[in-house]
């Protein structure tokens, strides 16, 4: 949302201040993308965001405080753009496919964020944890309205919980896979429809007798 700006038009001081932050997000995320977490020195960031060093800490106290907010603020442009790319859906699988699409589109856009996300584990663990609850907050949302509206199984919240985890690494791993040498990602349309064919109709086949969630076939 524009911010709004002073009688002269000129931007007022938390809108400059917020647009500085926004470049050392982004600079950061670049640098990161680029060098690693070990090697995205604060120097290197504010060179990237052509600011000078100093200001840096006008709002990070060190370099490990803007790698513990990065994966977050990444995640939230990602759920973003899902939402924007996705938001015309009318059912559940319609919008579990351009969720999907919109994922990998986002990573064409921001080549880096793959990473940030995989080397956060060991080099920013805080933000690693909030940006897997933040993304698993906003799928079990998504969910349990589909479950609601009749579109997918009864499952409880408890077993959605581990579905969505599935669901999340499924886009993870492709993603890993159909990364080229130069950092861009091709999924192929034939990894978006066994995806969905899995979701719609699973992979045991018809003939088999149905499984029950505890595992054990059906009488």
């Amino acid at each position: 949302m524009a911010m709004a700006r002073t009688a002269t038009g000129k931007k007022t001081r938390v809108q400059r201040s917020e647009e500085v932050r926004d470049a050392l997000f982004q600079a950061a995320a670049e640098v990161v993308g680029e060098y690693g977490y070990v090697d995205a020195s604060i120097t290197r960031i504010t060179q990237r965001a052509n600011l000078a060093q100093g200001t840096f800490y006008n709002y990070f106290a060190s370099r490990q405080e803007i790698f513990d907010e990065l994966l977050p603020v990444l995640g939230a442009k990602m759920l973003a753009h899902i939402r924007q790319q996705a938001g015309g859906a009318r059912t559940f699988l319609e919008k579990e496919e351009l969720s999907f699409r919109a994922f990998f589109s986002f990573l064409k856009r921001m080549p880096y964020f793959l990473r940030i996300l995989n080397e956060a584990e060991i080099f920013a663990p805080k933000a690693h944890r909030q940006h897997f609850r933040n993304i698993t907050a906003s799928y079990l949302r998504f969910l349990q309205k589909a479950r609601a509206a009749g579109e997918i199984a009864d499952l409880s919240d408890d077993s959605l919980e581990p579905l969505i985890y599935m669901l999340v690494a499924t886009r993870g791993y492709l993603a890993l896979r159909y990364t080229n040498e130069n950092g861009v990602v091709n999924l192929p349309e034939e990894a978006v429809t066994v995806y969905l064919q899995l979701l719609s109709n699973g992979l045991v086949a018809p003939s088999l007798a149905p499984i029950n969630i505890e595992g054990r076939k059906e009488p």
